[in-house]
């Protein structure tokens, strides 16, 4: 298959959650966040193969980074920033939106936005919840979110699931009416309706661990039935199958460790697939785009009153002619 070149929504989107294989939240029973640093840590050289593999094909991506790596790795922010690619936040120490209160969350979500900002010298406007952990129980954070001067989230995931999900949310990006009265872009990640149910696709273990030709699927429905993007979703540590094993409950372990070694080769296989893009060059997109429909709305108008006004004018002109 060729990569599309025409349909600006036939170029997907690409994002990385920047995080180490002992902060997901899998493991947050067996790994304390205070004794983060004891772990040796493989967040920087799983990213590189990740940027290696989008310089490979010549995509871009969004990285959301942990502030907490972030705060040490200050290089590595950097580096993603100088191949081309947007910086975007997830969090300081990844801990689920719903699990905090809105003060603590506004605090870790400072802290972590001023980390990233700090290491790459430039403001970011992007923002990915911990293990998609804004639910209806805690929607309050994407009113926190736009008042912290984010301009979209990636955080709602619409379906079914025991750590996360917003059953019946929107399905394709649209704007959050925030009740402090601001706006917020939500971007969710990809999902496929069968038998009048969502099941997610194209990211992270859905991506690591279904067939091949489930996420093959989920891109045709997206490019011929939806004509919307795929929002693809994956963590650096998912290209690293030699990674440290951490004791857990057994449906986390099966969850995080399968099919570590074929993920290189699915995203290799993906990228070399299609188009992909940041976040911030969709949101770039859909204003000039809602600017050009303003625009034609505009122009209609203008030609509905100038056709209005000709003859009117002509009947003042024969009236006064008559006079």
């Amino acid at each position: 298959m060729s990569k599309q070149d025409t349909n600006p929504k036939q170029t997907h989107v690409l994002s990385v959650d920047v995080e180490d294989y002992f902060q997901v939240e899998a493991f947050a029973g067996s790994v304390d966040r205070k004794g983060w640093h004891r772990w040796p840590s493989r967040v920087v050289a799983n990213t590189y193969r990740v940027l290696d593999l989008f310089d490979q094909h010549n995509a871009k991506g969004t990285f959301f980074f942990v502030g907490w790596v972030a705060e040490r790795f200050p290089h590595l922010v950097r580096e993603v920033q100088s191949r081309g690619h947007e910086l975007a936040c997830h969090s300081y120490w990844h801990r689920t939106v719903y699990s905090l209160t809105p003060d603590e969350f506004r605090k870790d979500t400072r802290q972590a936005k001023q980390a990233i900002e700090d290491a790459a010298g430039t403001a970011i406007t992007g923002y990915r919840a911990p293990s998609w952990s804004i639910t209806k129980s805690c929607l309050w954070a994407l009113d926190i979110l736009a008042e912290e001067g984010f301009n979209y989230d990636s955080s709602i995931y619409p379906i079914h699931h025991d750590l996360y999900g917003v059953p019946g949310a929107q399905r394709f990006p649209y704007t959050h009416d925030c009740t402090n009265g601001l706006k917020l872009r939500e971007f969710p990640p990809a999902t496929l309706r069968v038998l009048g149910t969502n099941f997610p696709a194209a990211g992270g273990g859905y991506l690591r661990i279904f067939p091949s030709a489930f996420t093959e699927l989920a891109f045709r429905t997206f490019e011929k039935k939806y004509d919307e993007r795929v929002v693809v979703y994956l963590h650096p540590w998912e290209l690293d199958p030699e990674q440290p094993r951490i004791s857990g409950p057994l449906k986390s372990r099966v969850r995080h460790y399968t099919n570590l070694k074929n993920m290189h080769a699915k995203l290799d296989t993906l990228l070399s697939r299609r188009k992909f893009q940041p976040f911030e060059d969709v949101l770039v997109q859909d204003a000039a785009e809602a600017d050009a429909q303003q625009r034609a709305r505009d122009s209609s108008s203008l030609g509905v009153d100038k056709h209005l006004h000709e003859p009117l004018h002509a009947v003042a002109h024969i009236a006064k002619g008559r006079r």
